[in-house]
């Protein structure tokens, strides 16, 4: 596909991060400005749809002007404004898509609405700008995890999903039952680092043979289990060891199952993507099973994991080069499905 001169400004608001990037031809961060709220949803652990909503609102003019200054770009330079606009919380998405669509009014320039896991697998082109389909990507977040055959820009299909927790989810979850706080994947991997992954023996949910779905609703009832017994027992757990063993059993499933389907549509790549693609453990026995079938792995910078709007950009990007503009009628769709990419 031919390259295109043109400035993009993006929006991300599906969660709880007010985000606005500027990206040049695709791939050139000119700005990528990352206003989290974890401090104000820390203490509820997790995040409060409501309030996320209204620091969106209390966030998005401020962060719109300090990406635009940080580019050295007017908005008489935009060439289109992309938006994530699913899926994710309704009033969260609301704010990000109703300042798209105004800017994109009001400048005369096309409207491009990204699918937010569609943005995730994108961060891995702004990382590599050589990269190139096709590739196999595992999605992996606090409300997704999906395996995806991506045969060029535009050709994406489902190979796998969760059938329950997000894997993200599950982190967040085992986090807070063990008192570790939000967000939970950072302290469980931070935690495990200390304990002995073969200590504590967790199921893995295989499915059936041929399956490349997920399931991790039974790995977490175990450890919610065997945390609720000791406490009843009076007994004290090596919580390191808990953390580390939950750990493993999660990242074994997703690293098998994505390498087998690489092998499947015969990918000579896999990306991942997605705030859980930050976890080292998981990086790092991905790259060495990957490598033992003669398989490349690339993965975002940490920054690029988070949700931002840089990905929303690059992905916007791809759409705009197809002349795929959203009309200005375009809504938040908080459960948009994954066949939609």
């Amino acid at each position: 596909m031919p390259a295109l001169k043109c400035t993009i400004l993006a929006l991300e608001t599906s969660c709880d991060e007010t985000s606005a990037a500027v990206v040049a031809d695709g791939y050139r961060v000119k700005s990528n400005i990352i206003s989290s709220q974890v401090p104000t949803h820390q203490k509820f652990g997790g995040v409060v749809p409501e309030i996320a909503s209204r620091k969106h609102l209390e966030n998005i003019t401020v962060v719109i002007q300090r990406a635009m200054d940080a580019a050295g770009v007017t908005f008489g330079d935009l060439d289109a404004i992309a938006v994530t606009y699913g899926p994710g919380l309704v009033g969260a998405l609301l704010v990000g898509v109703s300042a798209a669509k105004a800017m994109a009014y009001a400048l005369r320039v096309p409207l491009l609405g990204v699918h937010h896991l569609v943005g995730h697998i994108y961060a891995n082109f702004l990382e590599d700008p050589g990269l190139t389909p096709p590739l196999v990507c595992l999605v992996v977040s606090g409300g997704h995890t999906s395996i995806l055959y991506m045969a060029g820009h535009g050709e994406m299909r489902v190979m796998g999903r969760t059938r329950d927790d997000a894997a993200g989810e599950a982190f967040d979850k085992v986090a807070r039952a063990m008192g570790l706080g939000y967000p939970g994947g950072p302290a469980v991997e931070k935690l495990a680092l200390e304990g002995n992954p073969l200590a504590i023996d967790f199921p893995r949910a295989w499915l059936e043979e041929d399956s490349l779905d997920f399931s991790f609703s039974g790995l977490k009832s175990a450890v919610l289990n065997l945390l609720n017994r000791a406490c009843q027992a009076g007994e004290e757990l090596n919580l390191a060891d808990v953390a580390a063993g939950f750990q493993q059993a999660v990242v074994e499933v997703l690293v098998e199952k994505t390498v087998r389907a690489a092998r499947q549509v015969n990918a000579p790549r896999i990306i991942l993507a997605g705030g859980v693609a930050a976890n080292n453990s998981l990086r790092r026995l991905l790259t060495a099973r990957a490598g033992q079938e003669g398989l490349a792995v690339g993965y975002p910078s940490p920054i690029l994991c988070t949700d931002n709007a840089a990905m929303i950009a690059c992905a916007g990007y791809f759409k705009y080069l197809k002349g795929e503009y959203a009309s200005l009628d375009l809504n938040a769709v908080p459960n948009l499905p994954l066949e939609v990419l």
